[in-house]
């Protein structure tokens, strides 16, 4: 910035140019993914108003809705040219048909678990999902895992155990939910920069949606549908599903582009945080000692993952400085 004679002004004592830049975008980062996570951890008291809905008939309107949330959302953007790109792109395109299957998957399990009283489950599912990413790093991506990650990936075996025998069977929600949504990373991560959330979203939806509109037709033909039978506000609330599946992704990208890995990792566990809340305050699921030591043996693993993390990220920075010192 200069003066008005001409000459380059002072920065104020002690603080260097572009410092109140970098600081603005990293709250604002911070906020953002706050909203995003915030509103995911949200979810479960969205879709326990929306009863008596099933969780078939809920995932059917939020991927028509979404579809056209998403559509209106690409006209104000102008974003038509990256969507048709996407779709050009057999490379893209197949890619996001698979992550479409996989939310999917994630979708109808997880609306399944709050809308039967297991939201408790459902929010374990999250919990493990970075355990879970870091084995498909090793299987997939044949990653080599450092010790204090070998020794979150064991804790959490440990956990499963813990938790099966304190629920009487394998904890299935949970595990669904932690494979299909690191597995849909994974499948997002392959796209990267060729398609924005939006855009991303968009495919996805396009690819669920015929299958997603027959299923409210034939909920509608064999009058099981509650879209138009439950009163204005259960209509508006279903259809609002559009609003609430896009924002928060919205909110992510935005966070996303502003943050460093580290910070998103820190941020992710603020849903499950959240769900788990939910269900103990709100919807009173009971949570026995069992449960309460499987979710503690987690807990732990989830820290000596995110010690690990914080450990590596400090020495990349470090490496980093010396690189350009």
């Amino acid at each position: 910035m200069e003066s008005r004679s001409g000459a380059p002004s002072a920065s104020p004592a002690g603080q260097k140019p572009g410092l109140k830049a970098v600081d603005k975008d990293t709250t604002a980062g911070i906020l953002f993914g706050i909203g995003a996570y915030g509103l995911w951890g949200l979810l479960p008291i969205y879709f326990f108003v929306l009863q008596p809905a099933g969780a078939v008939e809920i995932v059917a309107n939020r991927v028509v809705w979404s579809l056209i949330f998403c559509a209106l959302l690409i006209t104000v953007t102008r974003s038509w040219h990256g969507l048709i790109s996407a779709f050009k792109n057999r490379s893209v395109f197949g890619t996001l048909g698979i992550a479409a299957g996989l939310i999917a998957v994630n979708w109808l399990t997880y609306t399944f678990g709050v809308t039967t009283g297991q939201a408790v489950e459902a929010s374990l599912g999250y919990f493990i999902n970075p355990i879970v990413s870091v084995l498909l790093g090793v299987f997939v991506l044949k990653e080599t895992l450092r010790p204090l990650q070998w020794a979150a990936v064991g804790i959490g075996f440990v956990a499963v155990v813990v938790l099966t025998i304190s629920y009487g069977k394998l904890p299935w929600i949970a595990l669904t939910l932690a494979v299909s949504f690191g597995l849909y990373g994974f499948v997002k991560k392959r796209v990267g920069p060729r398609a924005d959330a939006i855009t991303s979203l968009t495919v996805e939806t396009i690819v669920l949606a015929p299958l997603a509109a027959a299923t409210m037709v034939f909920l509608a033909f064999t009058n099981t549908a509650t879209l138009t039978n439950n009163g204005a506000t259960h209509f508006w609330l279903l259809l609002s599903s559009g609003i609430i599946t896009a924002v928060p992704l919205v909110f992510f990208g935005a966070s996303a582009r502003r943050l460093p890995m580290t910070s998103i990792g820190l941020l992710q566990y603020f849903a499950p945080v959240l769900q788990f809340v939910i269900a103990l305050a709100v919807f009173q699921e009971a949570m026995t000692t069992g449960r309460w030591i499987g979710f503690g043996v987690v807990w732990l693993a989830l820290l000596v993952l995110t010690v690990d993390m914080l450990i590596y990220a400090r020495r990349n920075s470090v490496a980093r400085k010396l690189a350009h010192a």
